[in-house]
């Protein structure tokens, strides 16, 4: 998008201060991201195009994302660094909508860092402080959130979207991948077991991130503490065991995510243990029993489940995730079904752990 759009997008946002320019930001998977510099001392700020398509209701979503912001400021020492501050419109809305783009702005906040992978078994442990921090700041948190996006994290769900996509078959791919389909399959059942624990209440739910990977955590530059969570876009309520399990996902692997060599990939149990270390020491006094019982599960739960999307986004012709190229949710499925495996090989190390820490 040129240069002179985005400034007429971003003029309309209540912002301080003159712009001086606008540049990307970053290559999300969902939405399109930009930061705004302006002149002087007034500060910075993150323009970011929502994905109307991922999330059908953004003016939902920007409520949610406002009410959760403005519970944790009420808590916290540094409310413009420790959480993000959203900027509303002009017309006070807190978006802007250009034919069928939405567009929100929240305050940049300066003199962070962040990571695009864990890499250690001390990064892993302050990413684990990040979000049971986040979740324990909310724990008090009593009010409804939109539901953003239909099912999100909850399988019955995707296996009914499963359930359709493989029927209809849209591209014609379901052929050549019955193999990685009886994957899915086999595991239908236990899957399906646990969320009927969430949905008849043994597991309870509360304010969730649902995206937990290590560059949605900010870090302090000047003191490698953490800092906030970021990317708040999925902010909801569901079980807190979801957001522990999609980290596990993305920060015991010692592959990528869509790592062509399987070799690379496996389960880190050194990560495992620093996360999980980090996540209790924040979180533990608001978990009841059943939610540590299940916790170690959570990491086969949520990696299951990627293994499923991304390859019912393949058969489904590749309209959810960005690709780079032809097969790449197919590679994706890969490299997640062998991370599946390797959890579930240390699975009983991974139960005997939180234990041990809980």
């Amino acid at each position: 998008m040129n240069q002179e759009k985005l400034l007429a997008i971003a003029s309309q946002f209540a912002l301080e201060g003159e712009i001086e320019t606008i540049k990307p930001l970053g290559e999300g998977f969902i939405n399109d991201t930009f930061t705004v510099v302006t002149v002087g001392d007034a500060p910075n700020y993150i323009l970011q195009r929502k994905n109307h398509i991922v999330f059908p209701d953004v003016p939902g979503m920007m409520d949610n994302i406002l009410a959760v912001t403005n519970h944790i400021k009420a808590k916290v020492a540094d409310p413009m660094r420790e959480t993000l501050t959203v900027v509303p419109a002009k017309d006070g809305k807190l978006y802007v909508q250009d034919g069928e783009n939405y567009w929100a702005v929240c305050v940049f906040i300066a003199d962070t860092a962040s990571y695009d992978r864990a890499d250690s078994v001390e990064l892993a442990y302050q990413g684990g402080v990040g979000i049971g921090r986040f979740q324990a700041l909310l724990a008090d948190f009593d009010k409804p959130l939109n539901e953003t996006i239909k099912g999100f994290h909850n399988i019955r769900w995707r296996f009914q979207q499963w359930d359709e996509t493989i029927a209809k078959d849209p591209v014609g791919r379901v052929a050549e991948v019955q193999e990685e389909i009886g994957w899915v399959e086999a595991r239908r059942k236990e899957m399906l077991d646990f969320w009927s624990l969430v949905e008849d209440g043994t597991i309870p739910t509360h304010v969730t991130h649902n995206d937990t990977k290590i560059s949605n955590i900010l870090f302090d530059k000047p003191t490698g503490k953490v800092l906030c969570a970021i990317d708040l876009d999925t902010v909801m309520s569901s079980t807190s065991l979801n957001d522990f399990g999609d980290a596990i996902r993305s920060y015991t692997n010692t592959g990528a995510e869509d790592d062509k060599n399987l070799d690379n990939v496996e389960m880190s149990i050194d990560m495992f243990r620093a996360y999980a270390e980090g996540y209790l020491s924040e979180q533990r006094a608001s978990m009841t029993q059943s939610e540590l019982d299940w916790l170690a599960f959570a990491g086969r739960y949520i990696t299951f489940e990627q293994v499923l999307r991304f390859l019912m986004d393949y058969i489904d012709g590749d309209n959810y995730y960005k690709t780079a190229y032809a097969d790449h949710n197919l590679v994706r499925t890969h490299a997640q079904y062998k991370l599946l495996q390797s959890m579930e090989r240390q699975y009983d190390e991974m139960c005997a752990i939180v234990k041990s820490l809980s």
